[in-house]
């Protein structure tokens, strides 16, 4: 079943025409818990993968959390995000690539405590599934490794949140409060930047934003895709829910737990406190270097 976000409540670019250089495309996951295939897109699903190439470890000693420490020893990664060009097309494919993979390592950091991610470009005509699944590290904490989803993924618009210029955020913050007090929608919560995992766009950030810069030639990195902990939440839920996962009567909300949870957290995913992991990539280098970034509430 294909996934619809509400059409936006107000005209952005009709109301703040500011805004439209700022505009930007993006392709919301939709994750829904199933059962895909290796040649499938995905999150925390199976992965394609080439014969001779060994599964990923990180070697890193973990720190203690939440009054629980990691056993020692190396720890495979486990897969996050699988996507095709054919679902995906507008992500930046290399030459010769028809797959992204994302894993990262289930476990916190010394120099962030969240997962650190690996990122994969793939000829899909190369690889192959796996002929067993990944060994999955026992003492993994459950909210770090998603669960198998499906994807139904849905082209959007979004405008800055975080990355709204201080000058045109000075401009704007008393025509975004004078909108949300006749028409009830907040630009912030409801028009903006959409949550959940989704390519493109904006970051979500809950914090104040912090782009990497290239390694290579110094360039702020683009955007490609956000690890988000939740599909919406109590404060977005009004504009970011999807049509079709809509109660028939009631709210979203009115639901019981873990009705809501299905469609909130299909995959599982809890990154701090409702957090997310960022990754960027330089399109300007021929290697295409990446980066990430995690902050949470």
């Amino acid at each position: 079943m294909a996934r619809t976000t509400p059409a936006r409540p107000v005209d952005v670019e009709a109301v703040f025409p500011e805004l439209m250089p700022f505009r930007r495309e993006a392709t919301r996951l939709h994750p829904r818990a199933g059962a895909p295939g290796p040649w499938e897109s995905s999150v925390g699903g199976p992965l394609l993968w080439p014969a001779p190439e060994p599964w990923p470890y990180c070697e890193e000693e973990h720190p203690a959390v939440a009054f629980a420490a990691p056993e020692p020893g190396a720890k495979p990664l486990v897969p996050v995000v699988q996507l095709f060009a054919r679902d995906v097309p507008d992500l930046p494919f290399p030459d010769g690539t028809d797959v992204l993979q994302v894993l990262w390592c289930p476990f916190d950091h010394h120099d962030v405590y969240a997962p650190r991610p690996a990122l994969r470009w793939r000829d899909s005509a190369a690889c192959g599934p796996l002929p067993c699944p990944p060994p999955r590290p026992g003492d993994a904490p459950d909210d770090y490794v998603p669960g198998p989803c499906v994807i139904h993924p849905e082209s959007i618009v979004e405008f800055p949140q975080w990355d709204l210029p201080e000058e045109l955020h000075e401009v704007l913050e008393e025509r975004f409060d004078q909108v949300e007090k006749e028409t009830g929608w907040s630009y912030w919560y409801h028009l903006s930047v959409a949550p959940g995992i989704k390519t493109g766009g904006y970051p979500d950030w809950t914090q104040e934003a912090a782009w990497p810069l290239c390694g290579g030639c110094g360039e702020p990195m683009r955007h490609l895709l956000t690890v988000g902990s939740a599909e919406f939440d109590g404060a977005s839920w009004q504009s970011w829910l999807p049509l079709e996962d809509t109660p028939a009567s009631g709210t979203v909300l009115d639901l019981p737990y873990e009705d809501r949870d299905r469609v909130q957290r299909a995959a599982g995913l809890m990154l701090g406190d409702m957090g997310g992991v960022y990754l960027f990539v330089c399109t300007a280098c021929p290697d295409m270097p990446h980066a990430h970034r995690f902050d949470c509430s």
